[in-house]
């Protein structure tokens, strides 16, 4: 009744759903015509850049089981771990900006995000049940295992956006959080919270960034001076092999954990985010930005990550790695091609298909409906009988 009385005032636009990391939508085109298709057109360079970065953490792990024979292969191996994670999380950060507690934000985190990690957490220790070394490991959604610890992360991290994002100056504080997980062993491992903070000034830089900071590496000088930075990186990363533990790249152990002295961890915790932010410019700057042939795979760069866990885990349990000719320089470019290629495959959009109950569920029972949405859904309707045909 009351509505039939008073006239309506027009409920604001619907705005799109905060970008995630499977499908991000890219600032850098916001000017569309309008003759265009309605929604935001994707960049090609952000997702050049995601499957670029997929391939690279999908061959590491392909390189783990291989790397204790070749100081080379290390040392590439360390050169990789110093970057590819980083650019990985600093798109992410990049694309969560807009992230707010608006319902409908709230339900694409917990059905992209949460639920993909309740169900890949317990399809892990099952698969370790049945394959792995460890019959009787029990399932704990508190101690993520394997590759889960990202999507643990990225709740987490998404969760505080909006308190990162009220910080005058939030990734210096970002820095000094890190440095202070690196000297506290006492964390643990519920929820990998070493790794979610010793990684979260990469997630608040993407926060920080703007589309000219991403155009300021695109150019064909950065591309040429990327060249000596990486021989360089990849000299310096041979000669550490024998006198750096490789364990400080995966960022998740204090320092008293890796035997050194406490005021270790923050000094690497600084000099590593130099690093990393350096080679991660680099391979940004090598990033193709027009369309190619893998740019729709990047947007399912996520089935990818947790995908390949399974096959990788599956080949060190079956001793696949295990023959005497793949610790060989043929070898081991055969198993990086061989990973490369499935990681792409697990990529494609059929195997999205198969997976996206699990990836990506609608799950519209476990939501009501937010109000303004029904009643922008009414205003819609009305319009339609309204409007002769």
């Amino acid at each position: 009744m009351f509505h039939a009385a008073s006239p309506r005032v027009p409920l604001p636009p619907a705005q799109s759903s905060a970008p995630g990391v499977p499908s991000p939508r890219s600032p850098l085109t916001q000017q569309q015509p309008r003759h265009k298709p309605q929604g935001k057109q994707r960049d090609a360079f952000f997702d050049n850049a995601k499957y670029l970065a997929i391939v690279l953490v999908a061959v590491g792990h392909a390189w783990e089981p291989l790397k204790g024979d070749s100081r080379i292969l290390e040392g590439v191996y360390t050169v990789v771990y110093s970057f590819h994670m980083p650019a990985f999380i600093i798109i992410s950060g990049f694309f969560s900006r807009s992230f707010d507690m608006r319902p409908d934000r709230l339900k694409r985190l917990i059905t992209g995000v949460a639920v993909p990690y309740i169900l890949f957490e317990t399809a892990y220790v099952l698969f370790e049940r049945a394959a792995g070394d460890d019959p009787g490991k029990d399932i704990s959604l508190l101690d993520p295992w394997y590759l889960t610890w990202f999507l643990c992360a990225l709740f987490v991290w998404r969760m505080c956006t909006p308190i990162l994002k009220m910080i005058r100056r939030p990734l210096p504080v970002a820095l000094g959080i890190a440095m202070l997980a690196s000297v506290a062993p006492s964390i643990g491992n519920d929820l990998d919270l070493q790794r979610v903070l010793q990684f979260l000034p990469y997630f608040v830089l993407g926060l920080c960034m703007k589309a000219e900071h991403f155009h300021m590496v695109r150019t064909w000088r950065m591309r040429i001076l990327a060249v000596p930075v990486f021989a360089a990186a990849l000299a310096v990363g041979w000669w550490a092999v024998p006198r750096m533990n490789t364990a400080w790249f995966y960022h998740r152990d204090a320092a008293q954990d890796l035997g050194a002295p406490w005021w270790v961890g923050p000094v690497m915790v600084l000099a590593m985010f130099g690093c990393s932010l350096l080679l991660t410019a680099c391979f940004f700057a090598w990033v193709p930005r027009r369309k190619m042939w893998f740019t729709a795979l990047g947007a399912g760069t996520l089935y990818g990550y947790l995908l390949h866990g399974f096959l990788v885990k599956a080949g060190d349990y079956q001793g696949w790695f295990d023959h005497a000719w793949l610790h060989r320089p043929a070898g081991e470019i055969f198993v990086s091609v061989v990973a490369a290629a499935v990681v792409t495959v697990l990529c494609t959009a059929p195997v999205r298909r198969v997976f996206r109950f699990a990836m990506e569920p609608k799950m519209e029972w476990a939501f009501r409906k937010d109000a303004a949405e029904v009643a922008r859904e009414r205003q819609r309707q009305e319009h339609r009988e309204k409007v002769p045909a």
